[in-house]
């Protein structure tokens, strides 16, 4: 069977390229041998189910493993213990009992009896429930693990609340009454937000169901180390003769590990762009270029995951507010994991926590929120429509005159905005130049905020167009000495991108500034600067 790259459904080692989770495998494993209970909680697609699905197997000749899907319980089954209860039996069954053929015949009639109690009995609910359960941990020959995946779809209930209580009450009294060796939950929400969304009330925010849960740190975002180990297996079979770290490297950097958008971008360099006019083959998908130009399409497609950011920003306004003052104002927002709306942005996987200050998660999701927030504002901006009439003069011979456009913008920013105050360009100039320069790269180029360097006076917006990168420059003047220091730290930025030429856009409030472009050489570095 041949390879290929998976975004529909968990990944299979023998069905699929995928990076090697075995030391994340043996990191689980390592809190199941000490009896914890804890619980997976990220972002939507983040490996949750493939992981638990390798566990199983990683952990099956040491463990009775019992592995659920709460997808497969409809919500109707949450209207009472009775229902449950025999839900959950019912899945219960079906997972145990292949596995305990080679079981003592006490574990086999445990189970029958536990079919057989839930079978038409009106009565049978959770505290019937888990004294079968525990007639199961106490003659299985091998401690039971049990895994549910998808607990998302039960966290609107108050039965799951009970069936949690009572899994707490009987991990509390493991040493006196047999229970499972370790449970393990999986899902986006976190278990200390479950109460929260059937109670909103303030009182019962904080208040955990499940407060025996151990923290589960385990990373489970991908390496560059792991991305180019899946892409050697790749290569063994392909023989594209792609530089595998370096093309490991690109997809980290636009990704951070993310499992969904890398699995994403390998599927589209392997599917989409080899064999397109300008990528005749797998050898010439697998560059640089080939890169950039999935990045380009992921940006602009249609996705689960995107769909599901989006519906996020509408769902909670608060969180909408905090990514656009992150994206546009330049501030440097503390980490705050007190902060209700932090824990909600992090819990679904959209930023993290970079040495205390608040960042967006990955490039792809950054650029992807730049693009829908300037689009809420391209109706109304006056700078966009003209850029947009005007985009055409600044593509010659099919490469973007970044010259020109920055020429236009200052012309036009003089024309639209020359009588703006400081506070207001603080808070709207950059903003500002991403919409004049988005029509006239869209559809072809693409670009990001190069987040290293973004603060409330300098920012670096990386261009990418047709293969080739402009590094543009945004910045507050603030004086000459910091003029000087600027100069050289884009000229030293321009060195990590192998350029030789930068932009650097300034805004100057100073009563007696000398509006213009013109023309610095740094050492081996050209700097174009604009000064409106």
């Amino acid at each position: 069977m041949t390879k290929s790259f998976n975004t529909a459904g968990d990944c299979k080692p023998q069905m699929h390229y995928m990076v090697d989770i075995t030391k994340r495998l043996k990191q689980i494993q390592g809190m199941i041998d000490k009896g914890e209970y804890f619980m997976i909680s990220r972002g939507r697609q983040y490996g949750k189910t493939t992981t638990l699905r390798n566990l199983k197997q990683f952990l099956e000749p040491g463990y009775l493993v019992v592995s659920l899907d709460f997808q497969k319980i409809g919500n109707a089954r949450f209207q009472n213990e009775n229902l449950f209860s025999t839900a959950f039996t019912r899945l219960f069954v079906k997972a145990v009992r292949q596995q305990i053929l080679f079981e003592p015949e006490l574990v086999k009639e445990s189970v029958r009896m536990l079919e057989s109690t839930a079978q038409g009995s009106a009565y049978f609910g959770l505290l019937e429930l888990f004294d079968c359960l525990s007639s199961i941990c106490a003659e299985s020959a091998k401690p039971v693990v049990l895994m549910i995946d998808e607990v998302d779809s039960a966290t609107d209930n108050q039965v799951f609340l009970d069936f949690l209580a009572q899994l707490r009450a009987y991990y509390i009294d493991r040493d006196l009454t047999p229970t499972f060796q370790s449970v393990i939950l999986a899902g986006v929400y976190d278990i200390k937000n479950l109460k929260q969304k059937i109670r909103p009330e303030e009182e019962h925010k904080r208040n955990s169901p499940w407060n025996i849960a151990a923290n589960f740190d385990i990373d489970m975002s991908f390496s560059a180390a792991d991305i180019e180990k899946m892409l050697e297996e790749y290569e063994q079979d392909r023989h594209t003769g792609m530089h595998t770290a370096m093309i490991a490297g690109l997809l980290y950097d636009y990704t951070c590990g993310y499992p969904f958008l890398v699995s994403r971008l390998c599927q589209i360099l392997d599917e989409t762009v080899a064999g397109s006019p300008a990528f005749l083959d797998q050898a010439s998908a697998w560059t640089k270029e080939g890169v950039l130009e999935a990045v380009k399409m992921i940006l602009s497609e249609k996705n689960t995951l995107f769909e599901s950011l989006a519906n996020k920003l509408a769902a909670y306004p608060k969180l909408k507010e905090l990514l656009y003052t992150a994206l546009f104002s330049g501030e440097r927002i503390s980490y705050n994991p007190d902060n209700d709306i932090f824990d909600i942005a992090a819990m679904f996987g959209f930023i993290k926590n970079n040495r205390g200050i608040m960042a967006v998660a990955n490039r792809i999701f950054e650029t992807r929120l730049y693009n829908l927030f300037l689009s809420e504002d391209e109706v109304s901006s006056r700078i966009f429509a003209v850029s947009s009439m005007d985009k055409n003069q600044f593509i010659q011979g099919g490469q973007l005159n970044m010259d020109l456009v920055l020429k236009k913008f200052m012309a036009c920013w003089d024309e639209l905005y020359s009588s703006a105050d400081e506070k207001f360009v603080e808070e709207n100039g950059r903003k500002f130049f991403l919409l004049y320069l988005k029509p006239i790269i869209n559809g072809v180029g693409n670009y990001y905020v190069e987040s290293r360097t973004r603060d409330n006076r300098r920012t670096d917006i990386i261009v990418d167009y047709r293969g080739k990168q402009y590094i543009v420059e945004i910045k507050i003047w603030r004086g000459n000495e910091y003029e000087n220091r600027g100069m050289k730290q884009l000229a030293g930025y321009l060195d990590a991108y192998n350029a030789k030429k930068g932009y650097l856009v300034s805004f100057n409030f100073n009563k007696h500034k000398i509006t213009g472009a013109r023309e610095i050489q740094t050492g081996e570095k050209h700097i174009l600067e604009v000064v409106v």
